[in-house]
C-alpha cells in the first residue's frame, strides 16, 4: 500500500505528462468524491471513481487546447497533501487564459478518496 508521499508523487507524475485518466483509474478509491468550487460549469460535489472519470471527459469536451500546466509541491501532512496548478488553457468559444488552483486530496488507504478544487 502506498504512502501519501507516494500517492502525490505519483499523480504528479501522471499529470505532469498528461495522464490524467491514468492517475484516476490506477490512484483514486471507487468511492472517491470530487467537489468543484460553487456556481461553475462542472457538478459541485460528484461522487464515484466513475462519476470522476466522467467529470474529466466533461472538461476535455470543453477544451481547444491546453497550451501548458505547472504544478507545484505537494505538501504533505498526515492524510492529505495539497498543490497548486496553473494551467494555460483555450476554452472552446473563450480566449486563452491562466488559470490557478489550489487541490487539497485525502487519502486512505493508498487511495485518494477525495479531490477538492479552490480557485
Amino acid at each position: 500500500m502506498m504512502s501519501t508521499k507516494e500517492v502525490a508523487d505519483k499523480l504528479f507524475e501522471y499529470c505532469n505528462q498528461g495522464q490524467w485518466d491514468k492517475a484516476q483509474e490506477e490512484l483514486y478509491a471507487d468511492h472517491a468524491v470530487s467537489i468543484e468550487m460553487p456556481g461553475q460549469e462542472f457538478p459541485e460535489r460528484v461522487e464515484g471513481k466513475s462519476a470522476i472519470i466522467e467529470k474529466g471527459k466533461m472538461f476535455d469536451s470543453m477544451v481547444e487546447e491546453i497550451h501548458g500546466m505547472a504544478m507545484e509541491g505537494p505538501i504533505v501532512a498526515g492524510n492529505y497533501f495539497t498543490c497548486n496548478m496553473v494551467m494555460d488553457v483555450t476554452y472552446k468559444g473563450a480566449p486563452r487564459a491562466k488559470n490557478a488552483e489550489v487541490c487539497v486530496y485525502k487519502v486512505e488507504e493508498g487511495k485518494i478518496v477525495s479531490e477538492q478544487f479552490f480557485y
